[in-house]
């Protein structure tokens, strides 16, 4: 243990410990803008180059950076000393110098910790004035827009996509005053190797990386005479209500279908009910590829980030995922066929809206395989935040709603299909429904506690008719390429993994509530979805009334030739830089 003072007080740490980590012992807040530390996932982004936490030290003659000096014996800190507090403020005036001002209609407005930080620190004016940068803007892809001006260099983006999902699409280029973070030749990014996971934008601490909004083309559709369909994916449901005042995890599915009917949507559907077609496929195709000979092992696809992951870097291991669509994909599938059949339109005239967690979405939606008949499964992609967006722009008192239904024939759904939100959910939803196919017992602990948590990876076994069936669990690129490369040098004997890009699964995803690196939210999230999956009255997919209804009357027989035109795809060779 070192023993030291901060600003004349005793506090004794291990060794190795920072100064930003032994302030935090006493509660003294050192403000940050670049650091970022992941700890459940054990990365943290320590670049020190916003030199915002700087102190000052006994016997040094410059200032240090908190985040990156490990403390020393007997060392005494003062990290309220003018010096410092006048560099910090110094430091934070010259990156404002260079920052544009359009704060009110930027995307990140009361979410920009550089704007929370100018406000600490009380700053009313730019003293700096002169040249600024002028970078052009990179609007190509449909999930993510880089705004290279709003850029502080914090590094946090590069961090995560790098060393946390090992994409490699962003790096710094250049140097001196035109440094910037971009991607490799300044390619536009839907051109590059980006996945788009959203794990970048969900640490930028400015507006520098956002998702497309697609906001003012859903409220045009609502008020146009087409009939307009929402669906909203499992982790929705367990992050809203944080845009609202609410706590991490508080399920607020009731009042989000009642705030979609104010708003004006034709249909509210749950994707939850797509998760339990999902698996229904999904496990039929393990049975199929177990029972005859098929490769092994078989992934998860319900995740585009990870699909366009495994297109660009694994070309030689496209026939190993499941060929199943995405819940929400499969269910704008049923929506433009069976619904629109039922409700007697053609299917261009209904719009599909999926709320989801995820930016990576926005880009699946448009891949030209995964429509039907021409059309799009899903005409637009909205994230959590936009969806919190819209309600507060219609002036719903969304705290005080009272609950709703889903609708029917689409809205009815099981545990096994709101676990889909959570890392290690969508493999143990399968198992629940793979036990009871093979062996026509039932499955009394539904309950796979060994595949939940966040672990990057998890393993566990389960022995179906005296066979045993080996299962693993990854979240985040990065485990992902552990595990790719672990099949791809036959070292893997596993017979099915689960694969989510995002750190903790969909309740992660890019498109949800800024967590600001604070992954207790996360897990917040993850037990909210847990509660609401014991909270049902039907905890398996197969279970489900209306899944065994839409079998009987339109799809026939699980991954069967109907099912595989409506519910099932392809994968697609991607250049790798």
């Amino acid at each position: 243990m070192i023993s030291l003072k901060i600003n004349g007080r005793d506090v004794q740490v291990p060794e190795g410990t920072t100064i930003l980590e032994a302030a935090k012992k006493l509660n003294i807040r050192i403000p940050t803008l670049c650091h970022l530390d992941l700890h459940d996932i054990k990365f943290v982004n320590q670049s020190s180059s916003c030199r915002i936490c700087v102190v000052e030290v006994e016997g040094k003659k410059n200032l240090q950076t908190a985040c990156s000096t490990t403390v020393t014996e007997g060392m005494n800190i003062r990290t309220d000393s003018r010096r410092a507090v006048k560099a910090r403020r110094t430091v934070l005036e010259l990156l404002l110098s260079n920052h544009p001002k359009d704060c009110l209609v930027c995307a990140k407005n009361h979410d920009c910790e550089l704007q929370k930080l100018s406000a600490d620190l009380g700053i009313r004016e730019i003293m700096y004035q002169g040249e600024m940068n002028n970078f052009p803007i990179d609007k190509s892809s449909l999930s993510i827009i880089r705004e290279p001006n709003k850029c502080i260099l914090c590094k946090r983006c590069e961090t995560m996509c790098n060393n946390v999902q090992t994409v490699h699409a962003l790096a710094e280029i250049g140097r001196g005053f035109d440094t910037v973070i971009g991607t490799a030749f300044n390619t536009p990014i839907h051109e590059s190797t980006c996945t788009f996971c959203g794990q970048c934008l969900a640490v930028c601490p400015t507006g520098a990386l956002t998702e497309v909004n697609k906001i003012s083309k859903v409220w045009k559709e609502i008020n146009s005479d087409k009939i307009v369909v929402v669906q909203t994916a499992p982790a929705i449901r367990v992050a809203l209500g944080e845009e609202f005042g609410m706590e991490p995890g508080t399920q607020v599915t009731g009042k989000m279908v009642a705030a979609l009917r104010l708003m004006g949507f034709d249909k509210v559907f749950d994707t939850d009910f797509a998760a339990d077609l999902t698996i229904m496929e999904e496990a039929t195709e393990l049975m199929h590829r177990l029972q005859h000979g098929g490769r092994l092992p078989i992934l998860t696809s319900c995740c585009p980030g990870w699909v366009k992951f495994l297109e660009h870097n694994y070309q030689d291991m496209l026939d190993i995922p499941s060929t199943c669509k995405s819940p929400h994909e499969m269910f704008g599938s049923l929506v433009k066929t069976y619904l629109a059949e039922k409700m007697g339109y053609k299917p261009e005239d209904v719009i599909v809206v999926s709320v989801m967690p995820c930016v990576a979405k926005k880009y699946e939606a448009a891949r030209p395989e995964l429509g039907h008949g021409g059309t799009k499964a899903v005409d637009y992609v909205i994230t959590t935040r936009e969806l919190a967006i819209m309600i507060k722009e219609s002036g719903i008192d969304f705290a005080n709603l009272h609950d709703e239904e889903f609708d029917n024939p689409l809205g009815e759904s099981s545990g096994a299909s709101v676990i889909f939100g959570a890392t290690g959910g969508v493999i143990e939803a399968a198992l629940r429904t793979v036990y009871e196919f093979m062996t026509g017992e039932t499955l009394k602990d539904v309950e796979f506690h060994s595949l939940r948590g966040m672990d990057g990876i998890k393993e566990a076994s389960v022995t179906i008719k005296g066979d045993k069936i080996n299962i693993a669990v990854c979240h985040g690129l990065g485990n992902a390429r552990n595990i790719l490369e672990k099949i791809r040098r036959g070292e893997s004997n596993y017979h099915a993994i689960e694969i989510m890009a995002c750190p903790g699964g969909c309740i992660g995803g890019g498109g949800q509530p800024y967590h600001h690196g604070d992954f207790t939210i996360l897990e917040k999230r993850i037990q909210g979805i847990y509660s609401e999956d014991r909270a049902k009255a039907i905890r398996k997919s197969h279970e489900n009334p209306m899944i065994k209804k839409i079998y009987d009357e339109y799809i026939g027989e699980p991954y069967g030739e109907k099912a595989h035109e409506l519910l099932h795809t392809r994968y697609i060779p991607r250049k790798k830089m």
